[in-house]
């Protein structure tokens, strides 16, 4: 049942956001992570790291409460220039390779095994060490076209995507996904008009997210379809319409069924006076659910996603609260609330509650949707909580 009612919010988000891609704020970053540099979503949690100069560590966070729930300490490394995070199916792996001055001799990547890191706290890495091909000056370049800050996996190859502070361009490095000494090969360079901070590929739909900012702090997000380890961006490529705000976006993960997160960096200046704080956000694409039921599923989502139930959920006078109006004559079994992750937020059987309002206190701002159960149907209706 579980199973069912996920699979039916997840298609009734897709409806309800099919003309537009919706943007939502899920919250500050937890204090300490305001350097955040990387994202990535691995076993239903999403991780992060900090950049230059920080603790070695790897961050779980809950996207409701938006607090840290477990570290892990990769015990055998240093936070040089931490600067992306991206993993397959075997391992996570940490890109450092932040070079903002194009002076540095040893650029790595951090591997580690998903088994040992999902049993301990304190995990041993393995070191992938890199230098570019078509590097020949290490000098000191100020704010140089060798700095990255970009990590993906493809068909079992690390891609690197650089950040060129001169040209406002990217270009794409293949190096291979095992341990020793690597010469990143060249495969590709492309138009961003901006600084690349982050991407993501997804396998399923071979289609590579690549996100970033313009000198003035405006949030771009890239789709390149098809690409290929010998060239990155022989296909076509579009940039995304997506209202991501005004900040230092860093980091892009893919979460299934058309949805992001993405993060934002702290960051402040004198002149002009700025101070942002470091956000999540949330992306939402139109387009079609990807996940298919199980075939003994299948019969009862229908009924459910055909169901003729009057349904509406709506704010009332009294603060953090929400109410619902169904017009059925069969009884409301239970209640829960998800979040756009299809994470349960809470639960209630008949016999926990009486009424139709519920609390939305402990909610951060933004969408989420409350599921009634009803008899042997399942209803959804999202709301919002500003």
């Amino acid at each position: 049942m579980i199973r069912s009612t996920i699979y039916l919010l997840f298609l009734l988000t897709s409806i309800y956001v099919s003309a537009q891609i919706e943007v939502t704020n899920l919250g500050v970053i937890p204090e300490g992570l305001g350097e955040n540099s990387g994202l990535i979503y691995f076993d239903d949690k999403l991780i992060t790291h900090n950049d230059s100069g920080n603790e070695p560590f790897l961050y779980e966070i809950d996207t409701v409460s938006m607090s840290v729930t477990r570290t892990i300490e990769l015990v055998n490394t240093e936070n040089i220039d931490w600067e992306d995070i991206a993993q397959d199916d075997q391992y996570i792996y940490v890109g450092d390779f932040g070079n903002n001055l194009g002076m540095r001799t040893d650029l790595g990547i951090y591997r580690i095994s998903k088994q040992e890191y999902q049993q301990t706290e304190s995990v041993v890495t393995e070191r992938i060490s890199f230098s570019y091909e078509d590097q020949s000056d290490f000098q000191n370049q100020g704010s140089s076209d060798w700095d990255a800050e970009s990590l993906f996996v493809l068909n079992g190859q690390l891609i690197v995507l650089t950040k060129q502070w001169k040209s406002l361009k990217t270009v794409a490095y293949t190096i291979p996904n095992s341990p020793g000494n690597h010469l990143a090969q060249r495969v590709g360079e492309f138009n961003s008009n901006g600084l690349v901070t982050g991407a993501c590929f997804i396998e399923d739909s071979s289609e590579l997210y690549i996100l970033g900012h313009s000198t003035l702090l405006e949030p771009f997000v890239y789709v390149v379809s098809d690409p290929l380890n010998q060239d990155i961006f022989q296909g076509e490529s579009t940039k995304l319409d997506v209202d991501l705000g005004f900040g230092q976006t860093e980091g892009i993960a893919y979460i299934g069924n058309n949805r992001f997160f993405i993060s934002s960096e702290s960051f402040t200046r004198e002149v002009p006076s700025i101070t942002l704080r470091a956000q999540l956000l949330a992306m939402q694409l139109p387009g079609e659910v990807v996940e298919v039921p199980d075939e003994e599923e299948e019969e009862e989502e229908e009924e459910a996603v055909n169901d003729n139930f009057q349904f509406s959920v709506y704010p009332v006078s009294e603060p953090n609260k929400m109410a619902y109006e169904l017009i059925t004559d069969n009884k409301v079994l239970a209640r829960a609330v998800f979040d756009i992750t299809g994470k349960m937020i809470l639960f209630e059987v008949d016999s926990e509650f009486t009424g139709n309002s519920f609390d939305i206190t402990t909610l951060n701002s933004g969408i989420y949707y409350l599921v009634l159960y009803v008899d042997d149907k399942v209803v959804s209706k999202p709301f919002y909580k500003n």
